[in-house]
């Protein structure tokens, strides 16, 4: 993942935000709509603690970032933020809309079967977060 380019598209997800050291994705597969991931591009670390202050600071403050835009487009009733690891060792936070009619109300969502976003919808609430959280297409 710290090694990767930046598309602005790839197989798991369209780029929503693009920060001096984070990407935000929004997922073509998801058990919810609105799923996006952040990936910390700096320079290679696993965990939170692993950053400079700095580093974190400007971490977190994308994360929240996406997130805002997440509930202003979705409306969902919560956002669930999600820094795991544990299958990719490389710092990235699940920003995780729950709605009404949540998979799994009260816990965390169970892990898949994502399902395909339909194509359009995808590209439209892509399109939205991009406009939400100022990112220009490179």
């Amino acid at each position: 993942m710290c090694t990767a380019d930046r598309p602005d598209e790839s197989d798991a997800g369209l780029r929503v935000f693009a920060g001096d050291f984070t990407d935000a994705y929004l997922a073509r597969r998801a058990l919810v709509r609105g799923y996006v991931v952040v990936v910390w591009r700096g320079r290679h670390v696993v965990e939170p603690h692993h950053l400079t202050a700095d580093e974190a600071v400007e971490y977190n403050t994308d994360v929240l970032h996406v997130g805002r835009g997440v509930k202003g487009h979705f409306r969902p009733l919560k956002i669930n933020y999600q820094t795991l690891g544990n299958r990719m060792p490389h710092l990235h936070t699940h920003v995780t809309p729950r709605y009404r009619d949540d998979p799994a109300p009260g816990a965390p969502l169970p892990d898949g079967p994502n399902r395909p976003v339909p194509e359009r919808q995808w590209r439209a609430d892509a399109q939205a977060l991009r406009l939400r959280l100022g990112f220009k297409n490179s």
